[in-house]
Parts: C-alpha cells; structure tokens; sequence
C-alpha cells in the first residue's frame, strides 16, 4: 500500500489563515485602543499575506476576473448594515437637527462625485464613464466599517449631534449614490448623455426609484412594526426573541423594492427608521438590532480579508496618479465638501471638523464598483479597482485607528436631550390641565 501523501490545500489553508487572522484582528487592537475599527486594518493585511504566499490563491477571488462575486457579498452585507443602522435611531427628532445629514447629501455628495470624476479624467486619464463611477463608488460613506462613528444601539441613546449627523448620513447615501452608478453605466454605452435621455435618468434613476425607495421601506417598516408587536396581541413575535426576523425583514424590503424597480438601500433603511418607532421602548429592538450586527460583522470579516487577498492582483495597476485621487478623498475633497455641506447646520467648530473628517470609505464602494463593472466592462476597470481597494485601505487604517481616540471625546448622547425631552413633557402636561379645565368649566357650566 502507497503511504498517504499530505499536501496544502489552499482552500482549507485560506479558510485557517481566516479564522485565526479574523481572532487576531479583533484580539490585538485592544491592547492598542480598545475599538474594533483598528480591527478592520489587520483583517486587510490578514487576507494580503494569506494570498500573497499562497501560491494559486490569488485567481480565486480575483476582482477583475469575478465582479458579480463582489457584488453578491458586499450588497448582503451593505443591505443588512443599513436596516441595522435604521434601527439604532433611537429619536427621530425636529428638522433642525436633520439639516447636517441634508447638507451633507445634497451638497458634500455631489461635490466629492464631480471632484473625483474631474480627477479620475484630467489627473488620471480615465474614460468619463468610469471617472464617473468611481465618483459614485467612492462618495458614499459606509454603514458597515463606520459602526463606532455612529449612535449607539438601540434603547441606549447614542443621539450626539456628531453620532446621529455620521449615522443618517451614512444609512442614506448608499442609495442616492445609486443614480450616479447608473449616469455611469449610460456614459459607458453612449459615451456622452442626449438631453432626452438625460431626462429620462432624472424621472427614472431619481425620482422614481428614489421615491419608490422611500415608499416602499416607509409601508413594509410599517407593516413589521405590526406583525411583530400587534398582531395577534396575545402572542407577538416580538415575544419569542427570535432575531433572525431582522434578517428576514431585510430580505423582503430589499427584495420587493428591487421588484419594484426601487432602490433597496434607502427601503431598508428607512424600514430599520419605521419599525423602531414601533413599541419604541420594547428590549426586541435590540435583539433584533444585535442578530443584524452580528450578520454584519461575519460578512463584513470576509468580505476585508478578501480584500486583502486581492491586492496582490491590484497593486500592479495602482500608480502614484490613482493613489493620490485615494488619498485626495480622504484627506482634501471630503473635509472640505463636508464642511461646506455643514454651512448653516448646528454643527460648529470642532463637531464640524469631526463630521466633515471621518467620511469612511468601505464594503458601500465594493458594491458600486461590482454592481458597475458585472453590467458593462468598463475600459479603465483594472486602474478602478485598484484605486477603490487602495482607498478602503488607506480608510480603514486612518480612519480605524483613530476612530476610538477621537469619538471618546464624543458622548453618546446629545447635550439637549435632556431639556428636550423636559420640554416635551412640561408641554404634555400642559395640554393636560388645559383639557382638565376645560372639561372643568364645562361641567360647571352644565
């Protein structure tokens, strides 16, 4: 008999070096900071050094070869990190306080997609389709790896200014960057855009979708708020515990509003915002809350040390010229595109500093720029796939590292919450003496 002959498989080898980089990358940062986006960095250098001397590995997951793979894993993962993040906002709150997030996606997002498209085209030499989409892969920031940027869970406030500005903005971008990726994918095929069908994209790719979005997570946020806590009264869901319902809330918002030809980012989303107002003091929310981010953080793993894995495949495209469109993102044209869609708000001084810095680039763009380049083989797709993975990596280290340091600063929750919500109480309690006494002259006048 011929003795067994052992070998490396690179497949059970990957998913070791995984597992025991996955450990470490959540383990060592709390000898550094303490705060998981440090872990987000060394998940990166655990999936380069796995595939970079692993012979073979690197064909596997290769982006160039296999986008619609990419495409698949990150919008799972950006779809259940945004209905997660729907359901952290604790108090929606007045207009006033929304006026930071409307800066910021009206403003600061149309700015940093026409800055990296003017970029991408005189600096880098790019095609106008793909200078676009990388503008609309990149001016997104990112509900999965921004998660200690933001509020806190549910039932524990988290509403500073800062928190709840980084937050909504966040869980709302993703989707208004869709339209852009669109005007891209059109600019690949026709090359320049005609008045007529520039008009059908503006009824189609944005107003309709995003309409159909926003309705669409509004009702089935709605209708979950009611299976899960009302009906049948005797015995919800919400009573079993079960938080793979959140799981299978955001397949069928996501699912149904893609139906629809909607934009499933922004439904569920504002599916997650819906449902809290649901029985907002019930303990499910943060059940549910806690399965999501836990589905969120098992995708999100993976999806970084592929990452990782496919820079050994990138980095021979990435030139000094896209690595300074990377770093032009996130050190000139977010700051100051941020602190121009600030103008006006109640963010001031160090809060404004704070928001317009940590614009965090992450799994969003993964999505983008698969979604892009599984629909139309875009000229320049090597150079965009490798400025887009260079620009995660610079994020992921910059902005992981000092997340921790600079957000302790913040509290979670707002300094106004508190007078507020004695506002809010003093003025039910007036509507209810007003009632008394009216109810009062009115008996004693019968």
């Amino acid at each position: 008999m011929e003795p067994a002959i052992f070998e490396l498989n690179s497949y059970h080898l990957l998913l070791t070096i995984a597992g025991f980089g996955t450990i470490l990358a959540f383990w060592l940062p709390r000898f550094i900071s303490g705060w998981e986006p440090a872990a987000s960095a060394l998940l990166v250098l655990t999936g380069f050094v796995a595939f970079s001397f692993i012979s073979g590995m690197p064909d596997a997951f290769d982006p160039l070869a296999a986008p619609r793979l990419w495409e698949t894993i990150s919008e799972i993962a950006v779809t259940v990190a945004l209905f997660g993040t729907g359901l952290k906002i604790d108090r929606v709150y007045t207009l006033r306080h929304w006026q930071p997030t409307i800066g910021l996606l009206i403003v600061t997002m149309p700015l940093t997609i026409g800055a990296i498209a003017y970029l991408g085209v005189t600096l880098g030499g790019m095609t106008l389709a793909g200078a676009v989409l990388l503008g609309a892969a990149l001016a997104p920031t990112d509900p999965v790896l921004a998660g200690n940027v933001q509020v806190g869970p549910p039932l524990e406030g988290g509403e500073h200014p800062v928190r709840f500005s980084l937050t909504t903005e966040a869980g709302l971008n993703d989707g208004l960057a869709f339209p852009f990726v669109y005007l891209g994918l059109i600019l690949a095929v026709k090359t320049f855009v005609p008045s007529d069908l520039l008009f059908v994209w503006l009824v189609d790719d944005v107003f309709y979708r995003i309409g159909v979005g926003v309705a669409l997570g509004a009702g089935i946020g709605w209708m979950l708020g009611k299976v899960l806590f009302t009906f049948p009264r005797d015995n919800p869901i919400a009573a079993t515990g079960a938080g793979l319902i959140s799981l299978a809330g955001v397949l069928f918002c996501y699912g149904a509003t893609e139906l629809a030809e909607g934009y499933g980012f922004i439904s569920v989303f504002i599916a997650g915002m819906v449902l809290r107002r649901a029985e907002v003091k019930h303990p499910y929310h943060r059940q549910l809350h806690d399965f999501s981010e836990a589905v969120e953080y098992a995708i999100s793993a993976v999806i970084l040390v592929l990452l990782g894995g496919a820079l050994p495949v990138l980095l021979p495209y990435l030139t000094w010229t896209y690595a300074s469109i990377g770093l032009a993102l996130i050190f000139v044209i977010r700051p100051i595109t941020a602190w121009l869609g600030l103008i006006g708000s109640e963010l001031v001084g160090r809060d404004r500093l704070v928001v317009a810095f940590y614009g965090v680039r992450g799994v969003g763009s993964i999505y983008y720029l698969g979604f892009g380049a599984s629909h139309v083989d875009f000229l320049d797709k090597n150079q965009l796939w490798a400025t887009v993975a260079f620009t995660i990596v610079v994020s992921t280290v910059v902005h992981g590292l000092t997340a921790g340091m600079v957000m302790r600063r913040f509290p979670l929750e707002r300094e106004d919450e508190e007078q507020e919500e004695s506002e809010e109480t003093a003025e039910r309690s007036g509507r209810s003496e007003a009632t008394v006494s009216e109810r009062s002259v009115s008996d004693a006048a019968t």
